[in-house]
C-alpha cells in the first residue's frame, strides 16, 4: 500500500504540465497522509489543472456513514471492483510527489524507509477520484522494493501523464504496460509515524 508521501512546491513542479492551479500553494509537506487535501492533476476540456482533493475516497454508493475511506486501489483488480471500475474509466488523476514512505516489518516492529526516483525526477502517482476525494493506485512491488514491502504505488513518468488522463485510452492496460522508473531508498526516523510531525528531517537517512 501507500500511506504517506512527500510533496514540495507542487505549483512550481507542475507549471509546464497544467494550465492553472486552483487554490494550491507552493508549500513543503514532508508527511502527506490520508484525509489531507493534497495536490493532484486533473484533466478538463480546456486543459489540465492542479487542485487539492482529499486523500481517501468514500464511493458514492456507500450509504453507511461509518464507511472507511479507501486510500489505495489495486491495479490488478481495479477494473472489477464496484468501487473503482467506473472511476478508472472516467475519473483519473495524478498526485504530485517527491517521494513516498514504506515500512519494513522486522520481528515486532516496522521500520520506515523513504523512496525516491533514482534519476531524482518528481514522482507522479496514478490515481482515481470522485468529486473532491481521491485514491492512489498500487501494484506489486518491483525488484529491490520487495525487500521492504510487497506493494508500491503506481508511478508515472512525466511523459505518461497526459496519456493516462486521456480517457479514450484504457487506463489499467496503459498502467500495466508503462515503463516503470528505478527507485532508491533509505531508512528514516520513526518520527514519520506521527502525522503531525512535518519537517525535512523526516526524509534524512539514519
Amino acid at each position: 500500500m501507500c500511506g504517506r508521501y512527500v510533496v514540495k512546491n507542487p505549483v512550481t513542479k507542475t507549471n509546464k504540465l497544467v494550465k492553472s492551479a486552483i487554490q494550491v500553494e507552493d508549500t513543503e509537506n514532508y508527511n502527506a497522509h490520508p484525509y489531507q487535501k493534497l495536490p493532484v492533476i486533473k484533466k478538463y476540456k480546456n486543459g489540465n489543472t492542479l487542485e487539492n482533493l482529499q486523500w481517501g475516497l468514500v464511493p458514492g454508493w456507500a450509504k453507511d456513514k461509518n464507511f472507511k475511506a479507501l486510500i489505495n486501489a489495486r491495479l490488478e483488480t481495479i477494473d472489477e471492483k464496484v468501487s473503482f471500475k467506473k472511476l478508472i474509466k472516467n475519473n483519473r488523476c495524478v498526485a504530485v510527489a517527491d517521494g513516498f514512505y514504506e515500512w519494513k516489518r522486522e520481528e515486532k516492529e516496522k521500520i520506515p524507509h523513504y523512496f525516491t526516483r533514482k534519476d531524482t525526477n518528481p514522482i507522479y502517482l496514478a490515481g482515481i477520484f470522485e468529486e473532491d476525494q481521491f485514491c492512489l493506485i498500487t501494484e506489486d512491488a518491483k525488484d529491490n522494493i520487495k525487500e521492504i514491502h510487497h506493494r508500491q504505488p503506481v508511478i508515472l513518468n512525466q511523459t505518461d501523464i497526459n496519456r493516462y488522463l486521456n480517457i479514450e485510452l484504457q487506463g489499467s492496460t496503459f498502467l500495466k504496460e508503462r515503463k516503470i522508473p528505478d527507485l532508491i531508498f533509505h531508512e528514516v526516523s520513526k518520527d514519520v509515524n506521527k502525522p503531525t510531525n512535518n519537517s525535512a528531517s523526516l526524509v534524512q537517512p539514519i
